[in-house]
C-alpha cells in the first residue's frame, strides 16, 4: 500500500510539473494557434494530476505540497528569456523519453496513450519552431525506406564494405607468404561469408523492425476502436502543432475520422513515424541487395588470383583495388558535399592503409610461424 501512495505522489509531481511548463511554455508563447496548443497540453497534464490527486485522497494521504521542479523553473525561465522554440527540442526529448511511463501501470492504462499522443505533439512542435508553417522536417531512413539518394548511399558504402574488407583479407593472407591458390581460396570464402553475413544482417534487421512496426499498428488500431474520441483530441492536436488553427485542426480531426483506415494511417505516420504502405521495407529484398552490393565490391581484390599469383597477382589485386576505391570516392562525393578530388584521395588512402596494415600484420605472422 505504502509503495502505491509513493507512486501516485510520484506521478502528481510529475503531472503537476508538466502542467506547469507547459503553461510557462504557454505565457511564453506569442503565436496564438502554438500558445493555445500549450495551453491545452497544460489542461491535459492538470487532469492527469487530479486522477492521482484523487487517488491520494481516496488512500487517506494529503498529496505533498508541490513546488516545480529545478528542470522546470530553469526551462520555463529560459523560454521566458529566449522563447519557447529554444527549449521545446529538450523538452520534446524528455516526452518521448517518458512515453511509456505508464505502460506498466494498470491503474494507469487510459493516460498511456495520451502521454505518447504529447510525444508525438511535441516531436511535430519542436520540427516547426517558428509557426510550424512548411513542410515537416524530414526524418532519416534506412536506403530501402527512402529515395534513390538514399538507395545510392547505401550502393555505395555496401560495396566500399566489401572491397576494403576482401582487399585486407587477401593481403594479409598474401603477406603470409601463401600461394595464389591458398588466396583465391580465402578471397573467395571471405567473399561468400561476408555477403551472407551483410544479407542476413539486412533480413534481421528489417525484419524486426516489420514486426515491431506491425505490433504498434495492431495497438494503434485496438486504441482507435476502443477510444475513438482520445484519438480525435490526438490528431486535432498534432495537425495544430504543424500550423492550423485549433478550430481547422479540430475539424480536419473530425473528418479523418470518418475513415478509420485513413485515420489510422495518419496517426502511424505522425504519431509513430512508420509508413503503413511499407512497415520498414520487404526483408527479402533487402537481404538480396545487401547480398550483391557485398560481392561486387568483394570481388575486386580477388579476381587477378584467379589468373596469376605471386607479386604480379598482388599488384594487379592492389591496382584493381585501388581503381575500385576511387570510383567509390568519387560516388561519395555525389552526397557527402565534398570534392571529388579530395574525396578520391581520401578513399584510396585509406584502403591503402588498410590493406597496408593487414599486409605487414600477415608477414610477421608468416615469419612466425615459418
Amino acid at each position: 500500500m505504502a509503495s502505491n501512495q509513493d507512486r501516485y505522489q510520484a506521478n502528481l509531481r510529475d503531472e503537476l510539473d508538466g502542467a506547469a511548463l507547459y503553461a510557462a511554455l504557454a505565457d511564453a508563447e506569442s503565436d496564438p494557434v502554438r500558445r493555445d496548443l500549450f495551453r491545452q497540453l497544460a489542461e491535459a497534464e492538470a487532469a492527469h494530476a487530479q486522477l492521482w490527486r484523487s487517488k491520494l485522497e481516496a488512500a487517506g494521504v494529503k498529496p505533498e505540497a508541490f513546488r516545480p521542479s529545478f528542470r522546470t523553473r530553469v526551462l520555463a525561465a529560459l523560454a521566458k528569456r529566449f522563447g519557447p522554440s529554444f527549449v521545446l527540442p529538450s523538452v520534446a526529448t524528455a516526452e518521448v523519453a517518458d512515453r511509456d511511463k505508464y505502460a506498466g501501470q494498470a491503474d494507469a492504462a487510459s493516460l498511456s496513450a495520451e502521454e505518447r499522443s504529447h510525444a508525438a505533439v511535441l516531436e511535430a512542435a519542436s520540427g516547426q519552431p517558428r509557426g510550424m508553417s512548411g513542410a515537416a522536417i524530414a526524418k532519416g531512413e534506412r536506403w530501402h525506406r527512402g529515395g534513390s539518394g538514399n538507395e545510392l548511399r547505401a550502393s555505395v558504402l555496401g560495396a566500399n564494405d566489401g572491397l576494403v574488407s576482401n582487399l585486407c583479407l587477401v593481403m594479409g593472407v598474401a603477406g603470409a607468404g601463401a600461394p595464389a591458390q591458398t588466396i583465391l581460396l580465402t578471397g573467395l570464402a571471405g567473399l561468400i561469408a561476408g555477403a551472407v553475413s551483410m544479407a542476413l544482417g539486412e533480413w534481421l534487421s528489417v525484419t524486426n523492425s516489420r514486426e515491431f512496426a506491425q505490433t504498434q499498428m495492431a495497438a494503434e488500431a485496438a486504441e482507435l476502436e476502443d477510444t475513438p474520441e482520445a484519438e480525435r483530441k490526438e490528431l486535432a492536436l498534432i495537425f495544430q502543432a504543424k500550423g492550423l488553427a485549433r478550430e481547422d485542426a479540430q475539424r480536419v480531426a473530425t473528418e479523418l475520422m470518418r475513415d478509420k483506415k485513413a485515420a489510422l494511417d495518419t496517426l502511424m505516420r505522425e504519431e509513430l513515424g512508420i509508413d503503413p504502405a511499407e512497415l520498414g521495407g520487404n526483408p527479402w529484398s533487402a537481404a538480396g541487395f545487401s547480398f550483391v552490393l557485398f560481392a561486387v565490391g568483394a570481388l575486386f581484390p580477388v579476381l587477378p588470383f584467379f589468373f596469376t599469383g605471386g607479386a604480379v597477382g598482388m599488384a594487379w589485386s592492389g591496382g584493381l583495388s585501388a581503381a575500385a576505391l576511387a570510383a567509390i570516392g568519387l560516388a561519395t562525393s555525389l552526397f557527402s558535399g565534398r570534392g571529388p578530388v579530395f574525396s578520391v584521395v581520401r578513399q584510396v588512402l585509406i584502403g591503402a592503409v588498410a590493406a597496408g596494415v593487414t599486409y605487414g600484420t600477415g608477414a610477421l605472422i608468416g615469419v612466425s610461424l615459418a
